[in-house]
């Protein structure tokens, strides 16, 4: 069976460009909500001095990363901010020094054991850096080693525009290849496979490189088809397994890392420094001069344009990530954050959105889904606040990868009408099992 998905135009402008490093900003803000999970808890207070790669966020739950300054520098306010989709988080302030004084208790963890080595990546404050901002210990944490039979590297980097993973194979490989290293060493396994998109010559030469030196390491050339990177594709393509509804990767022996999370890990393991920065590609329509560049987290993203050459003409929308999967933000003041690998603006024309027709029922979306989802039936059953039929036909797998909007002939807001199911279908599930502990 062939998983289904769409073609997209690539444009990736930025592959060659080597990545920048942005002068210091003044100022950093820095969420304690950059992971799925529990938002880390704030260990500094206003006035203090605090240091590059200190603590300033515990983590505060199993499914949570702790949080490290970026910079040196004073500890301006604790603030809440506004998060792209709307949500609030506590954010630490601080005002920079321009000394990028390194706190001493940066150092190279020891690892000698698999316990020890998912305690170091928790402690690195990794996260899913390809964007889903999933705790990566919790991911690594496996009960049974022996029920992975193979690690997936994504490289697939399918979205439009977006740069930053292919920069990380190229300029940080040997990074990757101690992450494998790591990998083979503390999981035990036996297989990893990188899989990479056809269009990335230059990536795919140099990961073959890489693999070739090493035992039980293959690349997997793949087709250009959107959405590649997605988990449940990626691993279909890779080993030709399907993850079962509902299911993870886990459930068909994979474990999927994306390769700059494992560069990143490999990077700590070695140096000690846990997640500080990262390299964003910076592009779209209403961008003078399109980069990659690394900056500190917590950079204004309006620090990123200006040191592209600012705008050629006035951004109508700014998004974290790619076209496809983006996300709005609310201000050029929102800061860079743990999983931003780009931040996209358009121009008035690229940003307008569509003329909406009714739908014509051609089952385009359908055809096209990689989940075999039906938005027909979604859309249908949100309407009729039918929370059974959503439960019944899966709404909730939904990965919002927006391939039913791409291809839509009369341009209906289907991913949007999709997250609504799916919050609604999550609320009467929620409100089911208080029902059912209630009765108990």
């Amino acid at each position: 069976m062939k998983l289904k998905g769409i073609r997209v135009p690539h444009r990736k402008n930025t592959a060659d460009s080597v990545p920048q490093r942005l002068p210091l900003p003044e100022t950093v803000v820095i969420p304690m909500s950059m992971h799925i999970g529990k938002p880390a808890v704030p260990t500094v207070k206003i006035g203090d001095r605090v240091t590059v790669g200190q603590l300033i966020g515990s983590s505060d739950g199993f499914i949570s990363a702790p949080v490290y300054s970026s910079v040196s520098g004073k500890v301006k306010k604790l603030d809440e901010i506004t998060m792209s989709g709307g949500m609030k988080s506590t954010a630490v302030v601080i005002e920079t020094d321009g000394q990028q004084e390194i706190c001493e208790s940066v150092k190279p963890p020891i690892v000698t054991d698999f316990e020890s080595f998912v305690n170091a990546v928790k402690e690195s404050g990794v996260v899913g850096l390809g964007g889903a901002g999933f705790p990566t210990f919790v991911k690594l944490g496996v009960k049974d080693l022996s029920a992975i039979d193979a690690v997936v590297i994504n490289a697939a980097e399918c979205e439009p525009y977006i740069t930053s993973d292919t920069r990380t194979m190229l300029d940080k490989a040997e990074y990757i290849s101690k992450g494998i290293d790591l990998l083979q060493k503390f999981l035990g396994v036996k297989s990893i496979i990188i899989g990479i998109e056809n269009n990335k010559k230059a990536c795919i030469d140099k990961m073959t490189e890489l693999a070739n030196s090493k035992n039980g390491v293959e690349v997997k050339v793949l087709p250009s088809v959107y959405p590649q990177g997605g988990e449940k594709v990626l691993v279909y393509n890779t080993m030709g397994r399907m993850i079962p509804k509902g299911g993870l990767p886990l459930d068909v022996g994979a474990i999927v890392i994306n390769c700059t999370t494992l560069s990143a890990i490999a990077e700590y393991i070695e140096t000690g420094m846990p997640l500080v920065e990262k390299c964003i590609t910076v592009d779209g329509s209403a961008v003078k001069e399109p980069k990659n560049i690394i900056a500190p987290i917590g950079t204004p993203i309006e620090k990123l344009f200006d040191f592209c050459g600012g705008f050629k003409s006035e951004p109508k929308k700014v998004l974290y990530g790619g076209p496809m999967m983006g996300i709005a933000v609310p201000s050029l003041d929102s800061p860079v954050l743990k999983m931003t690998n780009a931040v996209i603006a358009f121009n008035e024309k690229d940003a307008r959105p569509p003329k909406t027709t009714a739908c014509i029922n051609c089952g385009e979306c359908a055809n096209h889904c990689p989940l075999r989802l039906d938005p027909r039936e979604i859309s249908k059953a949100y309407k009729l606040d039918l929370c059974e039929d959503l439960k019944k036909i899966c709404a909730d797998l939904c990965m919002e990868c927006g391939c039913c909007a791409y291809v839509c002939p009369a341009k209906r807001q289907i991913v949007q009408t999709n997250k609504l199911a799916k919050a609604k279908l999550n609320k009467y599930l929620r409100e089911q099992k208080t029902e059912k502990e209630d009765k108990k």
